[in-house]
């Protein structure tokens, strides 16, 4: 094994990614396997499963570090309309050292810039260590949003929040009737949000509406859980107010894909509330652990704030409704995520989920 972080050690080399099958993958993904186990309580077995199948039928655009005939990492890339998605990015302990993933990083963007149609690139790098971040940021055009994966323990069942959300609005469980109306909750709810700049999907209704069939029909994001996803109804409009999905990311782990409220509902509880009951409905059907994802700053798309305190710990305020007993013990891994708008003469890469 070369020494970390050498770039170019002799017998390392950057192939095309259809090079190999998914056998010759197989030591890596299972090390990433393990680690995402380890490091976010995510199986990503499943995961795994379609990159070795995708590989074997050569189909799988991106990029592997080879050392001397030994997968050392692999990123790949996915083309969605005028968008690249850098859909992951691993490379194996042993061969990390930041230049080393920045260098895959900067070959898969390399094609997706070559490529005449592509006018934007995201990512979303779930095992990136904030130093590579930093490297990423000194490419150009890149700039990069720290993203946190917090978890709570659903050991007990949240309080009760004191806002007005239980007199006002009307919550029922998830159905497919509600897509539509969910995708414009949506787009109204990230029209002044971070994420928004970031994630094309949330700008606009229909991309919102792919963004929910992505949760509900791939394993990206963990398997959807529909008793655990709830929409609420403003009870004075009759309008779809808010919506909180969830998935199942491991046997004993939920995780919250989505949960926001639109911007005139803003200050009333009702995004804890959607919250609460995703999280009860979770713990009834054996979470023992449920996590969700932040942006920098830690504002949420229903208005709340996440506040961070000693340890660690992580407090979620909705609207000026200090939730008391909401805790989220540890921001477990920085998550990178970018995204390029090209023109022309200039390209720009924002970054962020």
């Amino acid at each position: 094994m070369a020494a970390p972080g050498d770039t170019m050690a002799k017998g390392w080399e950057i192939v095309d990614l259809r090079r190999l099958t998914g056998r010759e993958l197989g030591p890596l993904l299972l090390e990433e396997t393990v680690e995402w186990q380890r490091e976010l309580d995510w199986d990503f077995a499943r995961s795994a499963d379609l990159v070795r199948q995708f590989a074997d039928m050569k189909a799988l655009a991106g990029f592997a570090l080879l050392d001397r005939g030994e997968v050392a990492g692999y990123g790949y890339s996915v083309l969605e309309e005028h968008k690249g998605l850098i859909g992951d990015l691993y490379v194996r302990p042993g061969w990390r050292g930041g230049e080393t993933e920045a260098r895959l990083f900067r070959s898969i963007l390399e094609n997706l810039i070559a490529m005449p149609n592509v006018r934007r690139v995201e990512s979303q790098l779930m095992l990136i260590d904030p130093s590579v971040g930093k490297a990423l940021q000194r490419q150009r055009f890149v700039q990069v949003q720290e993203r946190r994966l917090m978890t709570f323990h659903a050991a007990g069942t949240l309080p009760t929040g004191a806002g007005a959300a239980r007199g006002r609005f009307h919550i029922e469980n998830w159905a497919e009737h509600h897509h539509e109306a969910a995708a414009g909750v949506i787009a109204l709810a990230y029209g002044d949000h971070i994420d928004s700049r970031i994630n094309d999907q949330y700008r606009t209704v229909a991309g919102a509406r792919r963004f929910i069939y992505n949760i509900v029909q791939f394993p990206g994001c963990g398997t959807f859980f529909q008793p655990g996803s709830f929409v609420a109804f403003d009870l004075e409009t009759g309008w779809l107010a808010g919506i909180v999905l969830a998935s199942f990311v491991g046997d004993e782990v939920g995780h919250i894909t989505q949960l926001c409220v639109t911007p005139g509902v803003r200050g009333r509880g009702l995004g804890y509330e959607l919250l609460r009951q995703a999280a009860g409905a979770l713990r009834l059907h054996g979470a023992k652990r449920i996590s969700l994802t932040v942006t920098g700053g830690g504002t949420l798309s229903d208005g709340g704030t996440l506040t961070v305190g000693h340890g660690g710990t992580l407090t979620v305020s909705t609207g000026g409704t200090d939730t008391g007993g909401l805790t989220v013990t540890g921001a477990l891994r920085a998550i990178v995520r970018g995204e390029r708008d090209i023109s022309p003469i200039a390209a720009k890469i924002a970054g962020n989920t």
